[in-house]
């Protein structure tokens, strides 16, 4: 079938189109709300800007696809195939993602508030300046994936994979981070106030003058973790692991730092819990 006959069947009111071959189809800026394309062939179509409103695209093949400023709200896409798909500038409100196979896949500036992700693979994604607000994120896979900007306020990242990601300036505000891996992450001048990030792992990241007022730390690995310039302030980092981590000029005042590790860490002008500059 190609994109003439699909759009001649939808005027006439059909909207199951199941299994059906659509391999690099122009549909750019067509309307094909609630059409149902489940386990379709959609590899390399061009849907850039058409309104894909609550469309059924459940384990569908839509590798290398083109979404670009596409309404995607309500959208199905659960155990679908986007690897290398760019869905840059797209409206993802609400829009169902599990178990998604994202690898390489392009969200750049998407707004993805609210979107389920959950059990995700976003490995080497770009979601730069992306809105996932609230979003959740679950046990997801988004090592070396690149979140520079990203809004991430309130989301739940609980158990995800974020090693080696670039979380530059993201903002993480109350964001949920329990046992999340942050192994190597970018986080410099990220904001990470209120966040909770009981027991992950954030050995070998940079948080240079990234925010982490009254964040909780607790449990933590955080060995060799650069906190250059880092707040700190009111910070719970009990029982957390700082062995070699940089915390040059760090502000720590009113930080809970009870039985944490601290051996070779660097403190040159940290401001310690008690309001006194470290020596």
């Amino acid at each position: 079938m190609n994109g003439d006959e699909l759009l001649s069947r939808y005027a006439q009111g059909k909207r199951n189109f199941r299994e059906v071959n659509l391999n690099g189809a122009n549909l750019q800026d067509c309307d094909l709300r609630d059409i149902d394309f489940r386990r379709a062939n959609l590899i390399n179509c061009n849907l850039q800007n058409a309104n894909l409103q609550g469309v059924n695209f459940r384990e569908a093949n839509l590798q290398g696809a083109i979404f670009i400023g596409a309404n995607l709200r309500e959208t199905n896409f659960i155990s679908a195939h986007l690897r290398q798909a760019n869905l840059s500038d797209t409206d993802l409100r609400d829009a169902n993602l599990r178990a998604a196979q994202l690898q390489k896949a392009c969200f750049k500036q998407a707004n993805l508030s609210e979107t389920s992700l959950h059990e995700v693979d976003l490995t080497q994604a770009n979601l730069d300046v992306a809105n996932l607000t609230d979003a959740n994120l679950i046990r997801s896979n988004l090592t070396r994936a690149s979140l520079k900007g990203a809004i991430l306020e309130g989301a739940n990242l609980t158990i995800t994979t974020l090693n080696e990601a670039n979380l530059e300036e993201a903002n993480l505000v109350k964001a949920i981070l329990h046992s999340t891996n942050l192994v190597g992450a970018n986080l410099n001048r990220a904001d990470l106030s209120k966040a909770k990030l009981t027991g992950s792992n954030l050995a070998d990241a940079t948080a240079v003058k990234a925010q982490l007022r009254a964040a909780n730390v607790s449990w933590t690995t955080l060995r060799g973790i650069n906190l250059t310039g880092a707040s700190l302030y009111r910070t719970n980092l009990s029982w957390s692991n700082l062995t070699g981590a940089i915390l040059t000029d760090a502000v720590l005042m009113s930080a809970n730092i009870s039985h944490v590790t601290l051996k070779d860490a660097i403190l040159t002008g940290a401001m310690m819990p008690d309001g006194t500059a470290y020596q």
